[in-house]
């Protein structure tokens, strides 16, 4: 192994994560789209609830790792970049909006590739350029100019900003957190009765800890070549695109590996529960839905420099500042997007 170039293993590190997350996704029923569709509409909170169960172990694992030396919290980019609270509202309320649109968000339309859907594979495709136009594009003056990028003087973190101020670890902070959501979760009594449900959540969380922790390995091993890096499906899917059509945009990363490994992982979950099947649109409207829902994800999440996984996961899973906010501005414009689907914005 030590004889593989860093991006191999980045790659490795990477696809050993996205298979959990892939076979959580199609095993553990784990979906944002799908959580709040479910709790707004199908009175029924378990999907909803098992982000509590992936929060924590994502949380306490995240920062466990971080005090044992086992990773590098703070080199994580949502952490290096200061905080713009404006992007975060609104390309999260882009990227939830977008995301109803399409049926699912970057991390959903992969697992549902993996199942043999084919208009997932539209959902990606779309998704991962429109990121790259919003990221280095024709969008891309714009987005600097209304959004820059400032590089921060300190850790832009929850426990990391409570830490310095009273000197204790940022453990001791973030412990509540993970067990909070952990007590959230587990106070639905449904979800006590689904003890698969719980434990694809805790295999999620810590597949997230899992990436952090073997990045922040490279990134010390590489003096800082390979970044400390988590999931997420906004970027990620873009960088992947090129590189299997050019094998550029920086080689092989951390990136190409996750979402093969997400793919590969919902392969093998859709052929063990029997469910793989070729699916195609047949609705020339839903697949115009989908592009511009796919669309709006990658200007959205690129803006908000993540998708419900890249900051509802990944920075939550290091108390980034940013992924609260963003987290719920991805929410509200998800619900949104569903009334309109649903409803059409009729009054009750």
């Amino acid at each position: 192994m030590d004889g593989l170039p860093p991006g191999v293993l980045a790659a490795l590190i990477g696809l050993a994560g996205g298979i959990v997350l892939g076979l959580a996704g199609r095993l553990g029923e784990f979906c944002t789209l799908g959580a709040i569709e479910t709790a707004m509409y199908g009175e029924d909170q378990r999907r909803l609830r098992t982000w509590g169960i992936v929060l924590g172990a994502a949380i306490i694992g995240a920062f466990l790792a971080e005090a044992t030396g086992y990773a590098n919290l703070t080199a994580t980019f949502y952490h290096t970049i200061a905080w713009n609270p404006l992007a975060s509202i609104v390309g999260g309320l882009i990227f939830g909006y977008g995301m109803a649109m399409a049926g699912n968000c970057g991390f959903g339309a992969l697992v549902r590739f993996g199942g043999g859907d084919l208009r997932s594979l539209v959902i990606v495709v779309v998704l991962g350029i429109f990121a790259f136009v919003t990221l280095s594009g024709p969008l891309a003056p714009l987005r600097a100019a209304l959004f820059p990028q400032i590089d921060a003087s300190t850790p832009q973190g929850i426990a990391h900003w409570l830490s310095a101020r009273t000197g204790l670890p940022p453990l001791a902070f973030a412990l509540p957190v993970g067990l909070a959501a952990f007590a959230w979760a587990l106070a639905h009594a449904p979800l006590r009765q689904s003890p698969k449900r719980i434990g694809w959540g805790v295999a999620a969380g810590l597949a997230i800890v899992w990436c952090l922790a073997g990045t922040s390995w490279l990134h010390a091993d590489t003096l800082g070549e390979i970044g400390v890096e988590g999931a997420s499906f906004t970027a990620p899917l873009g960088r992947t695109i090129i590189f299997f059509m050019t094998s550029t945009a920086g080689g092989i990363t951390f990136s190409v590996g996750l979402v093969a490994g997400v793919l590969v992982g919902a392969f093998t979950g859709s052929a063990f529960r029997g469910l793989f099947r070729w699916e195609a649109c047949e609705d020339p409207r839903e697949l115009g839905r989908q592009v511009s829902g796919a669309a709006m994800m990658g200007i959205g999440g690129t803006i908000a420099l993540g998708c419900s996984i890249g900051q509802g996961l990944t920075a939550m899973s290091v108390l980034a500042f940013s992924a609260p906010v963003t987290l719920a501005a991805i929410g509200a414009g998800a619900a949104l997007g569903l009334r309109h689907l649903i409803g059409g914005f009729q009054p009750e």
